[in-house]
């Protein structure tokens, strides 16, 4: 008989190493045995079917909704908004540090500092921290237009991009534009084809890890807004793992050059981008080892 490795198994069906290993360490693959340290696949094997039995209430979206409720300090919900909320505008740009972004949301001050601070980047910052609280109130919640929308007007809000005529805060964008000079969706195409992906996206009952990456892909290839696609699209990562009992994750600068490329080659090579979200989710699973969440 003639066995696939691991590789060979995750490249033929468009899934991650992980996930093929994660298949073979479970029984889930027959025929599947290790050799070593290396797994042997049949060549007939075929992908496991996806389990359609429905996620238990997430203790994390649990913990998330009481510590917010009692402004609990030092817990997963600070920590959660301090580390999403850095990292999703650093890669954006923004130049606060982390204890910055600390500071402000424990303080709601940028305390001292001897470098010019954009105006914008601390909007941005305490409008993101409300966005995350919109997203921990809402997190079961079906995602709509308008839901999509309300989270970029509330991330825009009183930029400067805001008294720009030609940029419409929480309304589809009204110029082209690109993402990584690559082209996007037109202006008068974006709703359409938000409500094709949301209508997709609906169609499948229970999403799997690698259905919520799918969207934030088709999500950023749309690029419905003339800015902030970027934190937007991985807010509703982090409601839809939220939603569905996956750990979210963060987005780290360390892991920002990976996330670009497997956004780039999603389609082609899938694995890119789920190994790095993978990553991004152990590291968040530490968070939660360290405060007992489940």
């Amino acid at each position: 008989m003639e066995y696939l490795s691991v590789k060979q198994f995750a490249e033929k069906f468009g899934i991650s190493e992980r996930s093929a290993r994660n298949y073979c360490a479970n029984g889930r693959i027959e025929g599947a045995f290790l050799t070593g340290k290396t797994w042997n696949i049949p060549v007939g094997a075929v992908l496991p079917e996806r389990k359609s039995s429905k996620r238990k209430p997430s203790p994390l979206l649990n913990a998330l909704r009481e510590q917010k409720a009692s402004r609990l300090k030092g817990g997963i919900y600070h920590r959660t908004q301090i580390d999403l909320t850095y990292n999703s505008n650093h890669i954006e740009g923004s130049r606060l540090t982390h204890d910055q972004t600390r500071y402000i949301f424990e303080t709601n001050t940028i305390g001292v500092t001897d470098v010019a601070v954009s105006v914008d980047d601390i909007l941005e910052t305490v409008n993101h921290f409300r966005c995350i609280d919109f997203i921990i109130d809402h997190a079961k919640e079906r995602m709509t237009e308008n839901f999509i929308k309300q989270l970029h007007l509330m991330l825009k809000s009183g930029t400067s991009d805001s008294r720009k005529d030609w940029f419409a805060v929480g309304e589809y964008k009204r110029l082209p534009n690109e993402v990584g000079g690559m082209n996007t969706c037109q202006p008068e195409d974006v709703s359409k084809e938000m409500k094709k992906l949301l209508k997709e996206y609906y169609s499948i009952k229970i999403h799997s890890f690698e259905d919520i990456l799918d969207f934030h892909v088709r999500f950023e290839k749309i690029h419905p807004f003339q800015d902030g696609n970027g934190r937007v699209g991985r807010l509703l990562m982090f409601k839809e793992c939220l939603a569905g009992g996956h750990v979210p994750f963060i987005i780290t600068d360390e892991l920002k050059m990976f996330y670009y490329r497997g956004l780039h080659e999603w389609g082609h090579i899938n694995g890119y981008l789920i190994d790095t979200c993978q990553t991004a989710q152990d590291n968040y699973k530490s968070l939660l080892d360290y405060f007992q969440v489940k």
